[in-house]
């Protein structure tokens, strides 16, 4: 009875049968609810910083260094993710994920000093969350080998639906219970949302994507599954790492400054920092827009527009001085940042193949998050000395621009499908 059973379920679970088609759909929602619970709970910590401030009478600067910690962390922690994947398999990667955010956010409710922050929140969490965005993206494009765009706009919707759940989520609970127990129940809903969905998941049977019949099978291995070792030795390799730092200096220096920018020309501070909600939407459209026409122009094609819209929609700021300007750059920037979240993706998995996906693609990551780090710094330096964001600006558009002319010299390895 039970080889029967077991029989059975390699027959339904085949690549290509009735199951796997509908099963991998299933995929899409666990990880799109990931990415809800991970990134909604990673956003609301500004919620809690007035409280955690109040509670252990430190400087904004001391609780600010708490959530720094936990990016460096994460940097660092991705490649460790990408790796597990893998090696290990979606369920336990993903499973460990769901466990240690589930944990971080209980022991951070139980906390007595200050410095435990930087074990139970800035550690722990970073453990939990680090790869939950890569990973999703390499688990998409092993169970989508050839049209991924959508799926993958599907699941990087994720993000901007948690920001917008979980930030009065939390503001609600603190107000009403106390940012201890806000944690406790943060955590109760992180641990019966993750680790069932995480239970749910197995392992992809996509190893490469499918090649034309008459190529043999050493330019299968070698070109359409490549190592870390191999891929990093391809000139796309460093492009798409460069192509990220610009494009994500470009996205966080705007993210970062475009409000006080508003201000500054007179936008009323409300109506300044709506602009940010049509970011959000903008972002939220162009993951899904985006993704879907991917799978009918190509992701490299895609990617290519996304960072001419961004670089465009930077020259159409510098020139906005009313309300109504302002808000047509967000959608479209919006738009263009959204876009490159499953875009970027869905290059790397056609660039590199599927078969060391998880590893490659954290690698290329460090990227996107030197060019957060250095793009706000960047331009609040320029805006220090000129008084002006208008060279930060024209810099950042510059930068897009420039991505975009490096997506276009990627090349795909010889003998890989298109």
């Amino acid at each position: 009875m039970v080889k029967h059973i077991k029989s059975s379920y390699k027959i339904l679970s085949a690549p290509g049968s009735a199951f796997t088609n509908h099963y991998k759909w299933i995929v899409v929602v666990i990880l799109f609810i990931f990415g809800m619970v991970s990134f909604g709970l990673r956003f609301s910590f500004s919620v809690f910083f007035k409280s955690l401030q109040a509670e252990f009478g430190l400087s904004r600067t001391s609780i600010s260094t708490v959530f720094s910690m936990y990016m460096l962390l994460s940097a660092l922690f991705v490649i460790v993710g990408g790796w597990a994947l893998d090696r290990y398999g979606e369920k336990k990667v993903f499973l460990l994920a769901g466990f240690f955010v589930s944990l971080s956010l209980m022991l951070t409710s139980r906390i007595t000093a200050s410095w435990q922050l930087f074990i139970t929140y800035s550690f722990l969490f970073a453990v939990g969350t680090s790869s939950v965005y890569v990973n999703s993206m390499s688990t998409v494009s092993r169970w989508f080998p050839k049209s991924k765009g959508f799926a993958l706009g599907i699941v990087t919707s994720g993000p901007s639906i948690g920001m917008i759940v979980f930030s009065p989520i939390s503001a609600f609970l603190i107000s009403h219970y106390g940012w201890r127990n806000s944690y406790s129940i943060l955590s109760l809903i992180a641990f019966f949302t993750m680790i069932p969905c995480s239970l749910v998941l197995r392992k992809s049977h996509a190893k490469a994507s499918p090649l034309p019949d008459d190529t043999n099978k050493e330019k299968v291995d070698n070109a359409y599954g490549l190592s870390p070792s191999q891929a990093v030795r391809m000139s796309s390799f460093w492009l798409m790492i460069g192509i990220l730092f610009l494009l994500s200096a470009c996205a966080y220096c705007v993210l970062t400054h475009i409000v006080p920018h508003a201000i500054d020309i007179g936008i009323d501070p409300i109506k300044a920092a709506s602009m940010l909600s049509l970011i959000g939407l903008g972002g939220l459209l162009g993951r899904l827009g985006m993704g879907r026409a991917s799978d009918s122009i190509g992701s490299k094609k895609g990617m290519l527009i996304a960072a001419l819209l961004m670089g465009a929609s930077v020259l159409w700021l510098m020139g906005s001085f009313n309300l109504w300007m302002l808000y047509v750059f967000s959608m479209i920037f919006g738009f263009a940042f959204g876009a490159t979240a499953p875009l970027n993706a869905a290059v790397i998995g056609d660039t590199f193949g599927l078969r060391h996906i998880g590893l490659i693609m954290a690698i290329i990551e460090i990227g996107w998050e030197s060019g957060a780090a250095f793009g706000p710094a960047l331009a609040g330096y320029i805006f220090d000395i000129t008084g002006s964001y208008s060279k930060a600006f024209l810099a950042t558009a510059i930068a897009s621009f420039l991505g975009a002319l490096l997506i276009i010299l990627i090349k795909r390895p010889s003998g890989a499908s298109k």
